[in-house]
């Protein structure tokens, strides 16, 4: 009940900051971009000078509607590009991965694209939730990591890898928790409550994000500053997979779509502080009870420990990039 009036009290109330922090020279990849707040950040990231902005989509022709946006609204050409990616197939994933190691740096990963479904589906090995959200996510992250610490020791800066969580992982009761392996009992068809599968795909971001950002600082390797923020409930096109209730929440609560995407460009600003952390409305935040509780890191082992597995049955020892 507590983080349902915090909630409220942040939409309704907390007013987010304008960023106004210099990119220049710096190369980001946003994926989810061309729209909603993907789109949005992306604007920002050129309006505040980067050097490149790789808009990461699974529509190429939306991709380029975008990024004509971003050049009429910005007056900048030449800035944003459009890349395929589609975290519904593995295979997608790592030709974009690959696409990206060629670049000259890589300062800021953004991952922001994302799925919200009521129905059942499967793409690759799991319910298409899991797969988009999670399992991909963190592929793309994991493939990454190297490139973000090359360009930290070539140009002398710190990267970061960013992803858009939700304040909704707090609402998840995560029953799956208790069973053998978390993952198997998500794909089950019959005993699947896809009315807290968004919910529970956000929380096995945040798991993930925390022990990944404590494995990297333990690694002795270059840091990447790793955060997973909260935009808040914002106007967006998430809404079109989940159903009549979020959309008629975002009628009377969701902030716009730039203020919103204003939480991921902080993201990128923060130092390290916010390495490890969960950003919420701009801010440090504490995550839900069941991460910060008794039973959260033996929780946040288990799915580290399954989602290690499946991540090097698709790709052979890329947890060495930790």
């Amino acid at each position: 009940m507590a983080e349902f009036f915090n909630f409220l009290y942040s939409q309704l109330f907390v007013k987010l900051p304008y960023p106004t922090h210099s990119f220049s020279g710096q190369t980001i990849i946003v994926t989810g971009s061309n729209t909603g707040l993907g789109l949005e950040a992306a604007r920002h990231f050129v309006r505040l000078d980067a050097a490149k902005v790789i808009l990461a989509v699974r529509s190429l022709s939306k991709g380029e509607t975008a990024k004509e946006s971003i050049e009429t609204s910005t007056k900048r050409k030449g800035v944003a590009e459009v890349w395929n990616l589609d975290l519904g197939s593995y295979e997608s994933v790592k030709d974009f991965a690959k696409k990206a190691e060629g670049l000259e740096r890589l300062d800021a990963l953004v991952e922001n694209a994302g799925v919200a479904r009521v129905e059942w589906s499967v793409l690759e090995d799991n319910e298409a939730t899991i797969t988009t959200n999670v399992v991909s996510t963190f592929l793309l992250g994991l493939l990454l990591l190297p490139k973000l610490r090359e360009t930290g020791q070539k140009f002398n800066v710190t990267p970061h890898l960013a992803v858009t969580c939700s304040e909704v992982h707090a609402w998840s009761p995560m029953k799956e928790r208790k069973s053998e392996n978390i993952f198997d009992a998500l794909n089950d068809k019959e005993t699947a409550n896809m009315g807290d599968r968004y919910q529970i795909s956000k929380l096995l971001q945040v798991f993930p994000c925390r022990e990944l950002a404590a494995r990297t600082k333990q690694s002795g390797k270059p840091n990447v500053i790793i955060n997973y923020i909260n935009p808040g409930l914002c106007h967006s096109e998430l809404a079109r997979d989940a159903g009549f209730g979020l959309t008629v929440m975002k009628f009377f609560l969701a902030r716009s779509t730039e203020a919103g995407s204003r939480t991921i460009v902080n993201a990128v600003e923060g130092g390290e502080e916010t390495h490890g952390q969960y950003l919420s409305s701009c801010q440090v935040s504490p995550p839900g009870p069941l991460v910060r509780g008794e039973e959260g890191p033996e929780i946040q082992k288990k799915v580290w420990n399954e989602l290690s597995a499946k991540l090097e049955k698709i790709q052979p020892g890329i947890m060495g990039n930790v």
